[in-house]
């Protein structure tokens, strides 16, 4: 790794270390509030539908099966950015025992691939959902003075659509920190 990085095309190890830690703190912590934020929401918005009288919406529960997870993957990808800055310190230690070059690439591919896969999953649970509001809409009558709750747009789908937003940037923040390092540590 020490050759590979004191190239002059690709960053010195300190430089990448110092990067590289920095982003992983960042990414640790938007991660962190981001996915705490999202998780709180979504139990209330699991825990009101548990308690009231919503309609059986299978559309909807199939957005919140795949927030749940796109969210377990985000949970997985705190660690991952928990484990990028803890890797970054061990590069700056001179210890005889400091993560490979081929570690770093493999570490930061499988956290680019759980952002990717979570990346998906809330695209997907966030189109369900809003295809899932507009069918509500267009199935209510617009001129008709009779209300039925089976019929109304429920508050809480339009958070679980708000939810799904913040997972897809958490998400999108992660893929871009993996891919700029990757790139940078990957540079020819």
């Amino acid at each position: 790794m020490q050759n590979k990085l004191n190239s002059p095309t690709t960053p010195s190890k300190q430089k990448f270390a110092g990067v590289f830690r920095l982003l992983g703190q960042i990414s640790y912590w938007i991660h962190l509030i981001l996915g705490a934020t999202s998780a709180i929401i979504l139990g209330l918005i699991i825990f009101s539908r548990r308690l009231g009288t919503t309609a059986d919406n299978t559309a909807i529960s199939i957005s919140i099966f795949l927030t749940v997870s796109s969210l377990v993957a985000l949970g997985i990808r705190i660690f991952f950015a928990w484990r990028y800055s803890r890797l970054a310190r061990q590069l700056q230690l001179a210890t005889p025992k400091q993560p490979s070059r081929i570690e770093i690439i493999g570490l930061l591919r499988i956290g680019l691939t759980i952002s990717l896969v979570g990346l998906i999953l809330a695209f997907l649970a966030s189109e369900t959902t809003v295809v899932s509001i507009i069918a509500q809409a267009i199935a209510q009558p617009q001129a008709s003075p009779v209300y039925e709750p089976q019929q109304a747009i429920e508050t809480a789908d339009l958070f679980l659509d708000f939810v799904n937003v913040t997972i897809l940037g958490a998400h999108a923040l992660g893929t871009i920190n993996s891919l700029g390092l990757l790139n940078w540590i990957t540079r020819e």
